[in-house]
């Protein structure tokens, strides 16, 4: 028998129900591949954490003993400051007998830097702007420290003076196996205090940068690649290191570490460099303030201009980008301000 095709006549009340059972199935799928695209794009991620965090150098279950934000170096420094009469430290003669004679002598190497002019700056687009544009730059002679100054000579000038110990110190010393490590939670006043303690000074901007790159104009100390095997940068080893570790990372001079560890203090202000294209408000001194009681209430501050500059820091550090290890990289803080990624060294004048 042929077949009959039976055709059905639906009412429009059942026309209606299909249609948005239709579109509720239609729905329903669309939702499930966005949460199945969701959750491979969170399972993604989650295998790329997963593989940060075997790159890291310490077991992350030490992480907030490892990484502080700024602020908290602040408040740590500050309550440091207020109970440095209580600090036991060093005697003078205790200071002295951490290192044996030939390491001290080490340790306060100097280097000849000679006059002349050098390449300052850099015109590179991806660069920040505070570092351009290049410009040549004559200096005078002068000497730098060949290494960062350490926990072991900071331990001397507070011995000798009475001067407050970084905050990371217990009793006032230094923990066992840190005496070569460079000395951190240092401010802009304290590396100050240190220098003219040893009869030097802190190296103009201009001098750190020439004695880190040489009059070539290259972009790291040892040339113009990026070599991670030469520096301590970016967690690659997860703390400061040791200020004669890296040999193969000296400047054209023979100067350490001009490159990663920690940052370094300068004596110079944080200000353009003639004929700049970065934006003036980038120069400006700014703190936070609570403008008003709703600001208080949601705990927000806004950076308010004042009338003081920041302080130069070089060098890039342990913690930091890459990049920003460059010789011709310009960063900044308060004079005040120290972390545990801000140490300095230490320059003097020569006399004809």
């Amino acid at each position: 028998m042929p077949d009959v095709k039976k055709h059905v006549v639906l009412s429009e009340t059942e026309r209606l129900r299909r249609k948005r059972f239709l579109s509720a199935t239609l729905i329903t799928c669309i939702a499930l591949a966005m949460i199945g695209g969701s959750l491979h794009v969170v399972s993604l991620g989650s295998v790329r954490m997963g593989e940060m965090r075997g790159l890291a150098t310490y077991n992350l279950k030490e992480e907030s003993t490892r990484i502080r934000a700024a602020g908290e170096d602040i408040a740590l420094h500050a309550e440091n400051e207020s109970r440095k009469d209580e600090i036991a430290g060093y005697t003078v003669a205790q200071a002295d007998a951490l290192l044996p004679k030939e390491q001290w002598k080490q340790l306060d190497e100097m280097v000849l830097i000679p006059a002349g002019k050098f390449i300052m700056g850099t015109d590179l687009p991806n660069a920040d702007a505070a570092s351009r544009p290049q410009h040549v730059v004559d200096l005078k002679a002068y000497r730098i420290d060949k290494y960062l100054v350490t926990n072991a000579q900071y331990a001397r000038f507070i011995a000798a003076t009475g001067h407050r110990p970084p905050s990371t110190w217990k009793n006032g010393k230094a923990q066992d196996g840190t005496l070569l490590l460079p000395v951190t939670m240092v401010n802009w006043f304290d590396a100050q205090a240190y220098a003219k303690w040893a009869g030097k000074r802190l190296p103009t901007e201009a001098e750190w940068e020439k004695a880190a790159r040489g009059t070539d104009g290259r972009r790291w100390p040892w040339g113009n690649e990026m070599d991670p095997s030469r520096l301590n940068t970016y967690y690659n080893v997860g703390s400061a290191s040791l200020v004669t570790t890296y040999a193969n990372g000296v400047s054209p001079y023979g100067v350490y570490d001009m490159a990663g560890n920690v940052d370094e203090w300068v004596d110079s202000d944080f200000l353009p460099y003639k004929g700049t294209d970065a934006q003036a408000d980038v120069f400006q001194g700014k703190i936070a303030k609570v403008q008003n009681a709703q600001d208080q209430a949601m705990k927000v501050a806004d950076l308010v201009p004042v009338s003081r500059q920041y302080k130069v820091l070089r060098g890039g550090s342990w913690k930091g980008d890459p990049f920003s290890t460059a010789t011709y990289h310009r960063d900044y803080s308060w004079s005040n301000y120290a972390s545990d990624f801000y140490g300095f060294r230490c320059a003097s004048s020569v006399v004809n």
